[in-house]
C-alpha cells in the first residue's frame, strides 16, 4: 500500500504545481527537506539512539526486560500472541510505551527501534509487517500521552491563565483512538486482502541468520542474567535500598516542588510550573517525567552490574546497533519526507482545506483546525506552525486553541512514524498498518473535538 500512496503523492504534487505554477518552489522544497531528513532529523537520532540502546541491552542481559514482560504478559499475550512471552520484544515494547506516556520521546523512539529490530527477528517474512508489527505501529500512532509538553508549553508561552487545562480531553482522547485503532488492527489482519504471503522456507532462514543491526543478534538465551544464589539476594535488596535511599536525596528538590505541604519544603512547585499548582495529579504525573530519564540512566547500569553484566562492553555492543538502524531509515526517511513537503509546496494541502472546510463546518467542525488535521499525520513540524498561528490568532484560552492542543496532543505522525519504524527493519509490505494508524488518528480528532465541546462548553 505505502507504494501507491507514495506514487500517489509525487503525482498529485507535479500536477497540481504545474497548474498552479509552483514547481519551482515545490522543487527547492523537496531538495532542503531532503538535505533536513539526514542533517536534522537522521544524525541527531543517532546520539539519543546511542544512549537508548546501549541502556536497553543492559536491561535485557541483566533480565529486567523479562522481569517486566512477565508482569504484564495477560495483556501483551492477547495483543501479540505471536510473540513468544519471555521474548526481549514484550519488555522492549513495554518500555517504549511506558516512554511514549511520560511524554520522553527521545527515549520512545529508539526503544521503540529496538522492539521492531526484536519483532523483525520473529517474521519468517522478510520485507513483510507481521500482525504483531502492525499492532504496536497502531499502539505508537495513538499512544497515551499523560503530558503533551510541547502544547502545554505553547499555550502557556502564549499567555494561558491554565495551559493544562486540556490535558484531560486529550488523554480521554488518546485511551479512544487507542482501543479503537487496535481494534481496526486486529480486525484487518483478518480481511483476506491484508492476509500473509506464504512462508519462503530459505528467506525464513536467512533472516534468522542475518543481524538486525550491526550488533550481535539477540536470542533470548544471550539475554537470560547469571542466577543470584546464597548471599546474592541480601546483596541485591541491600543494593536496591541503598539505590532507593541515594536517588530520594538527588530527587529531593524535584519532589519538594510535586509535595510541598507533605515533606515541608520551603519552595513551591507553582514557583516553576504556576499552571500545574493546584492539581496535585498533573503535579505527580509531572514528576514522575522529569525523575523518569536520571532514574533509567542509573538504576539499569547498577543493576546489570550487580548481576555479573559487564556493563561497559554490553552498553557499547547495544549503542553500535544504532548506526546500522540510522543507515537503513535514511532512504525511507528521504523518500516520505520528500513527497509530503511536495504535496505541501503545490498547494494541495491548501486547496483541500479550501474545499472541505464549507462542508465540515456545517457538521460542527471547526474549518479553521482542518489544516492541522491534514497535516498532523504527515509533518509535525509543520503542525506545530500551524497549531502556534491558531494560538496567536484566537487566544490560548479560546475554545478553537484549546481544540487545536488537544488534537496536537492526541495524535501522531503517522507516516514519519511508519517511514521510521518499518524502515529501520527494511520493510516495504506494510499490509494494514496505515489504515490502522489512520484510523486512531481520525478517532482521535474527532474524540478530542467532542471532548473539548463537553469540557468547555
Amino acid at each position: 500500500m505505502l507504494n501507491y500512496i507514495w506514487l500517489a503523492f509525487l503525482l498529485i504534487a507535479v500536477l497540481v504545481g504545474g497548474f498552479t505554477g509552483k514547481l519551482q518552489p515545490m522543487t527547492t522544497g523537496a531538495f532542503k527537506t531532503a538535505e533536513s531528513a539526514v542533517m536534522d532529523i537522521a544524525l541527531p537520532l543517532v546520539g539519543i539512539m546511542v544512549i537508548w540502546l546501549g541502556i536497553m541491552r543492559l536491561a535485557e542481559k541483566s533480565g529486567l526486560v523479562q522481569i517486566i514482560a512477565r508482569i504484564l504478559q495477560p495483556l501483551l499475550r492477547r495483543l501479540f500472541p505471536e510473540v513468544p512471552p519471555e521474548h526481549p520484544a514484550m519488555g522492549a515494547m513495554v518500555m517504549n510505551m511506558a516512554a511514549n506516556m511520560l511524554g520522553l520521546g527521545n527515549a520512545a523512539t529508539p526503544l521503540g527501534l529496538r522492539a521492531m529490530a526484536l519483532l523483525n527477528q520473529l517474521n519468517p517474512r522478510p520485507g513483510v509487517a507481521s500482525n504483531a508489527m502492525c499492532t504496536f505501529l497502531t499502539i505508537n500512532t495513538a499512544s497515551i500521552q499523560l503530558i503533551p509538553t510541547t502544547a502545554i508549553g505553547i499555550l502557556a508561552i502564549s499567555g494561558s491563565k491554565d495551559a493544562t487545562a486540556f490535558v484531560p480531553a486529550a488523554v480521554l482522547a488518546t485511551v479512544i483512538a487507542l482501543t479503537c485503532g487496535i481494534a481496526m488492527s486486529k480486525f484487518l489482519e483478518r480481511l483476506p486482502m491484508f492476509a500473509l504471503p506464504p512462508i519462503d522456507p530459505k528467506a525464513a532462514t536467512d533472516t534468522a541468520q542475518t543481524d538486525t543491526g550491526n550488533a550481535e543478534t539477540t536470542t533470548v538465551e544471550q539475554v537470560q542474567a547469571p542466577p543470584i544464589a546464597g548471599w546474592g539476594h541480601v546483596a541485591l535488596w541491600a543494593f536496591l535500598a541503598a539505590f532507593a535511599g541515594m536517588f530520594f536525596v538527588i530527587a529531593y528538590p524535584t519532589a519538594a516542588d510535586a509535595w510541598p505541604k507533605l515533606i515541608g519544603a520551603e519552595w513551591r512547585f507553582g514557583d516553576l510550573f504556576p499552571d500545574l499548582a493546584n492539581k496535585p495529579v498533573m503535579r505527580v504525573v509531572k514528576t514522575l517525567s522529569i525523575l523518569a530519564v536520571p532514574f533509567l540512566l542509573t538504576f539499569f547500569p547498577l543493576y546489570a552490574a550487580l548481576r555479573g553484566v559487564k556493563v561497559y562492553e554490553q552498553f557499547v555492543d547495544g549503542a553500535k546497533e544504532a548506526f546500522g538502524t540510522a543507515q537503513r531509515i535514511i532512504p525511507f526517511l528521504v523518500a516520505m519526507l520528500v513527497s509530503i513537503r511536495m504535496l505541501r509546496e503545490a498547494g494541495v494541502i491548501k486547496a483541500m482545506t479550501d474545499t472541505l472546510g464549507p462542508w465540515l463546518a456545517k457538521v460542527g467542525f471547526p474549518a479553521d483546525l482542518l489544516p492541522m488535521v491534514l497535516l498532523r499525520p504527515l509533518s509535525g513540524s509543520a503542525t506545530q506552525g500551524i497549531f502556534v498561528d491558531l494560538v496567536k490568532t484566537f487566544g490560548p484560552d479560546e475554545m478553537i486553541s484549546r481544540m487545536a492542543a488537544t488534537i496536537y496532543g492526541s495524535t501522531e505522525t503517522t507516516f514519519y512514524v511508519i517511514a521510521v519504524y518499518f524502515g529501520s527493519v527494511a520493510i516495504r509490505q506494510t499490509r494494514h498498518a496505515i489504515i490502522a494508524g489512520l484510523t486512531a488518528d481520525l478517532v482521535a480528532v474527532v474524540a478530542a473535538i467532542t471532548m473539548c465541546r463537553i469540557f468547555f462548553a
